[in-house]
């Protein structure tokens, strides 16, 4: 009796080749760059983790400029779409009568999934956009480009649930809660060292558990201070 015939794989077109090694591709310089940085890394680097030749890369991209915009790009879709849809969602669950806090889950608790669900590459992801969210020379252009529409949507949530607050301090809470996203998201191991271990850089999970809440407070502390100043100057 002949062994049984295992179906053969149907054969890649030219266009499913190309998508998968172009995927191969962004997969080894977002890793790269999460480590070194733009200027850190060479395309032969990159070319060397793929397992190719570097000649091949010039074929799927220009120049290193290219392959870095488009290795920032390709996950900047996907977690915009997804927090907008939060936000979204959050909005009309709440008959446009939001709070500090749910905006703000809705906000940093789907980006922190990602991250905490979608593995290395995400994670690698991470660390590159907060380089790129501290670079000034050409960071904050990127993540203009990129994120603005999403942070602008979080920002008319906070005016709508904090309708006394001054706008400047919404946009300095909003700061203060980009920066500390951007070194949570760097995961520099510092805080494992200073809490001798009880708290880890890599624990994404405990840092959702907190830092909606604890942002929410700052917002809330601050924008009461001062209407309070405002109450005793009249």
């Amino acid at each position: 009796m002949s062994a049984e015939r295992k179906p053969r794989r149907k054969p890649q077109s030219k266009a499913e080749r190309r998508a998968e090694t172009t995927e191969q591709i962004l997969d080894a310089a977002e890793y790269l760059f999460s480590r070194h940085g733009l200027y850190g890394v060479t395309l032969k680097d990159v070319a060397k983790r793929v397992g190719v030749h570097h000649t091949l890369l010039n074929y799927y991209f220009d120049d290193k400029q290219k392959l870095f915009d488009a290795v920032f790009a390709r996950r900047a879709q996907v977690t915009n779409e997804r927090r907008m849809k939060a936000l979204d969602d959050y909005e009309r669950s709440t008959d446009g009568k939001p709070t500090v806090e749910g905006a703000l889950h809705s906000y940093l608790d789907t980006d922190l999934d990602l991250y905490i669900e979608g593995g290395e590459g995400w994670r690698n992801y991470a660390a590159l956009g907060a380089q790129v969210a501290n670079t000034p020379e050409w960071g904050a252009e990127m993540m203009d480009q990129h994120f603005d529409p999403v942070v602008l949507r979080l920002i008319d949530l906070l005016r709508k649930a904090l309708p006394d607050c001054e706008e400047e301090d919404i946009f300095w809470g909003y700061h203060f809660v980009t920066g500390g996203l951007m070194l949570t998201l760097a995961r520099t191991g510092r805080i494992d060292k200073l809490s001798g271990g009880l708290c880890r850089s890599e624990d994404f999970v405990a840092v959702k558990k907190r830092m909606a809440t604890f942002m929410a407070a700052g917002f809330k502390s601050i924008c009461a201070e001062r209407a309070a100043e405002r109450r005793a100057a009249q």
